[in-house]
């Protein structure tokens, strides 16, 4: 018997039984579908995530204190870098601009009668305000009681703040800050990359006169202020050699290595570090939730197996035939594979444009832009008619062991 004849015979018992059959490739469509949809949505948030860290991080390099064990979290961000620390590491060679930040304790904030709960605000420097990035006013000018917002704390108020605003910042020892609000930013240079998916109200204020945070510099001898975290503005080209420099200074002869405590580790990492981690992270979430959706497959080729267990059982008289007329026993359990492979490929074929809808849906729900998983759909694809094949081979084989004499007999 050859591959035709066998899979027209595979055809026919299809379409003999549509509801069934139809039923049985439903299983393997919502499997492939759900992989699919994980995977691209996955690949989507991915590419969306990381397109905007590469874009806001390319030439910064983000210096922060961490420490080796998970007891010490509450220290990951302690003030360590000094004044003097960013003034060596301003003459750098390589290093454009240095750009200090720092927490401001805050009770509260409030605009005429509204209140608005508050823990910190983040001082900063006027370079951290670039012209891209205002929505409208200017920056902050250092040594004024001036502040700027982003849009989300521009719009947590009743009254919008636009620039001219007033706002009371209430400290932790109850006194009283008015400040004025000169601008509405959309982010601030600086920032580390992960901070963006908060996406929380934010004030900026201007290191002179807020921050007061101050520790006496090993290096210098004096009071200086300290600064949880720095970025460095480098040209993106000389990233590599100039963090190298950076992670050299602070190992050897910065404050921050002596101010910090000896667990702690002092760490230099670019844009394209974050953007390694945060797609190596989303990556195995990906793989994970994805799996899940495998689950959905092995319950198809269940489906399957059992399909094929009821035709053989109901073909039997018709495999006595095909015996009987010369069908050697790997006809007939080629037969019955082809047979099964078809429902996993059909499961497919059609699984794949149902998945990609549905992942296309769940990017404009989460509004991020849609991009496709190319490994991921082809994997889908093979595993789908992989499954179908796996699935038929115990019933095929069962069907090649009837004997043709019993097989005749059979009503």
């Amino acid at each position: 018997m050859d591959s035709r004849e066998s899979l027209r015979i595979a055809i026919r018992s299809i379409r003999a039984h549509k509801l069934r059959s139809a039923l049985t490739v439903l299983g393997v469509v919502i499997g492939i579908a759900s992989v699919i949809t994980f995977a691209t949505f996955g690949a989507s948030v991915q590419a969306e995530i990381v397109g905007d860290i590469g874009d806001s991080s390319a030439g910064n390099i983000y210096i922060f204190g961490t420490p080796e064990g998970d007891e010490g979290f509450d220290r990951t961000f302690q003030p360590v870098f000094t004044e003097s620390d960013v003034d060596r590491i301003r003459a750098i060679e390589g290093v454009d601009a240095v750009l200090p930040r720092g927490i401001i304790q805050v009770g509260s904030v409030r605009q005429g009668n509204q209140t608005l709960a508050r823990q910190q605000v983040t001082a900063t420097t006027p370079a951290s305000i670039t012209p891209d990035s205002i929505v409208s006013g200017r920056t902050f000018t250092s040594g004024e009681e001036e502040v700027v917002v982003n849009e989300r704390m521009a719009e947590a108020f009743s009254e919008n703040l636009t620039a001219g605003s007033t706002l009371t910042m209430v400290m932790p020892n109850g006194e009283e800050r008015e400040v004025t609000v000169t601008g509405v930013v959309s982010g601030t240079r600086g920032e580390l990359p992960i901070s963006d998916f908060a996406r929380q109200p934010r004030v900026y204020a201007p290191i002179d006169p807020f921050y007061n945070s101050v520790v006496e510099s090993p290096s210098a001898g004096v009071r200086q202020r300290a600064y949880p975290q720095v970025t460095v503005v480098s040209d993106p080209r000389q990233i590599p050699a100039t963090k190298a420099a950076i992670e050299g200074y602070l190992s050897t002869d910065s404050d921050a290595r002596q101010l910090s405590a000896a667990d702690t580790e002092l760490v230099a990492r670019s844009g394209s570090d974050f953007v390694d981690e945060i797609s190596d992270v989303i990556e195995r979430i990906t793989r994970f939730v994805t799996g899940i959706g495998v689950i959905s497959l092995v319950v198809g080729a269940i489906g399957i197996a059992n399909v094929m267990l009821v035709s053989v059982t109901e073909r039997t008289r018709e495999i006595g035939i095909m015996k009987a007329v010369g069908a050697r026993n790997r006809d007939v359990m080629g037969v019955f594979i082809i047979e099964a492979a078809l429902l996993g490929t059909l499961g497919s074929l059609l699984g794949v444009p149902l998945g990609l809808v549905v992942g296309f849906g769940a990017t404009r729900y989460a509004d991020v832009g849609f991009s496709l998983a190319p490994s991921w759909m082809a994997l889908a694809v093979i595993v789908g008619i992989v499954v179908g094949v796996v699935a038929g081979l115990y019933p095929a084989w069962r069907a090649a062991r009837v004997d043709p004499i019993d097989a005749l007999r059979h009503e």
